[in-house]
């Protein structure tokens, strides 16, 4: 246990470093061209760190927008080990120590809160899925227990609606693939009870519990794509979100509605401190 805890330290340390050679480069213009394969390395040897035992079924579609359910703060580098994959945060984490220039250094991308933003959001994700990106979204907008799935928030659907139907000013000839990733922890169909990262947990609290814990199996399941031309918001959240219970064996009743947060997509409580 202190040993794996020593291991988790160095990595993070590694991933500082990493990070700041990364923001030299490119400041200088020479962004490196390496950063996509590091960045997989390191988010598979945290898991490797974890003791995560990934299954994957299926893979990352590219240039697509990928929405998974959420259990946990696991599910970031469980995602990120499997590909060129990038994330959205809230514009707050970029300022955080270690942690923001880590997520800089990783791809990901950075949303200012507030609806008068949305727009630019959405074009700043489209713009980016545009330039050959794939970044994933957890459109419950929170994590669960694992049990079920929380209703998708669909705003941020908007992404790979047809572009007509959002603004008619840069209309594209094919919106961004939409692909349901399925994230399940657990060697059946009883969920495991470390992973879920919920309630008033903190990140140290639940690291500590990981590892101690001697290994947690996770299955990842990258599905079929959806055809999102023609189809209203609502329609393609319910559309994925049923894609995802029908892998995971879940008979969720559809949830009222929820109003949606300032940042549907999150890594609001995967960083928690």
């Amino acid at each position: 246990m202190p040993w794996r805890l020593l291991r988790v330290i160095e990595h993070l340390l590694t991933g500082a470093l990493i990070s700041l050679v990364v923001t030299a480069r490119c400041r200088l213009g020479r962004p490196p061209v390496w950063r996509p394969r590091v960045v997989r390395w390191w988010h598979g040897r945290l898991c490797r760190i974890l003791a995560l035992d990934i299954q994957v079924s299926g893979q990352a579609a590219e240039r697509a927008l990928l929405v998974a359910n959420h259990i946990s703060w696991l599910d970031i580098p469980v995602l990120g080990a499997q590909g060129p994959i990038g994330f959205l945060s809230k514009a707050e984490v970029r300022r955080w120590p270690m942690i923001g220039g880590m997520a800089a250094m990783a791809g990901t991308l950075f949303i200012e809160r507030g609806a008068n933003r949305f727009a630019e959001a959405i074009a700043s994700v489209r713009a980016r899925i545009r330039n050959g990106a794939t970044l994933v979204i957890f459109a419950e907008g929170t994590t669960s227990d694992g049990t079920q799935v929380l209703r998708f928030l669909p705003r941020l659907f908007a992404v790979v609606q047809d572009q007509d139907s959002v603004d008619t000013a840069s209309a594209e000839p094919e919106p961004p693939q939409l692909q349901p990733v399925a994230l399940r922890y657990g060697r059946d169909i009883q969920p495991d009870p470390v992973a879920p990262f919920i309630n008033d947990d903190t990140l140290v609290r639940h690291l500590w519990r990981v590892l101690k814990n001697p290994g947690i199996a996770v299955q990842v399941s990258f599905l079929p794509t959806i055809d999102p031309r023609g189809q209203p918001r609502r329609a393609l959240a319910d559309h994925a979100r049923t894609a995802i219970l029908a892998v995971l064996h879940h008979d969720n009743p559809p949830l009222p509605e929820r109003p949606p947060s300032d940042l549907a997509m999150s890594l609001s409580r995967s960083c928690k401190a």
